[in-house]
């Protein structure tokens, strides 16, 4: 059975309800899927899985959060991502979304296989972005197969 797996962070909550609606699409098509705060997660959570959604909100001035996700990402580099459907999303207060931009590029140079571009909402996020989220669950799950 392929196996998708949601991996965030989250200071408030946001990131977690977009986690949670992402997992949501994915669980909706039939694939297995398991969501897993970045602090419980393994590389191998990452390699083992047929796809893989990635939350975090931006920090500071406009950055992931430094002290699990950003390490996190780190450790993926140097890893071949090119075979793993991939999505990125998170919350953010102010600014306009260049954490996410970075974010996206990053991945992008590392060869990831972004099914699509990163989702952003400014703070919590209302029923139509977990709508886009469930969504993007659905269309990771697609991209398994």
């Amino acid at each position: 059975m392929k196996k998708i797996t949601v991996i965030y962070w989250s200071g408030t909550g946001n990131t977690q309800k977009m986690a949670d609606a992402v997992a949501q699409g994915v669980a909706e098509t039939g694939v297995d899927v398991k969501v897993l705060p970045v602090d419980k997660a393994s590389k191998d959570d990452v390699l083992n899985a047929d796809a893989v959604a990635f939350g975090c909100p931006a920090m500071g001035d406009e950055v992931l959060e430094e002290t699990e996700m950003e390490p996190f990402i780190k450790a993926l580099e140097g890893e071949d991502l090119s075979t793993i459907p991939l999505v990125l999303f998170g919350s953010y207060d102010w600014g306009d979304g260049q954490w996410m931009r970075e974010w996206v590029a990053r991945m992008n140079a590392q060869g990831a296989k972004l099914v699509e571009e990163g989702l952003i909402t400014q703070n919590t996020p209302d029923k139509s972005i977990l709508v886009k989220c469930r969504e993007i669950g659905v269309k990771l799950a697609s991209a398994t197969v």
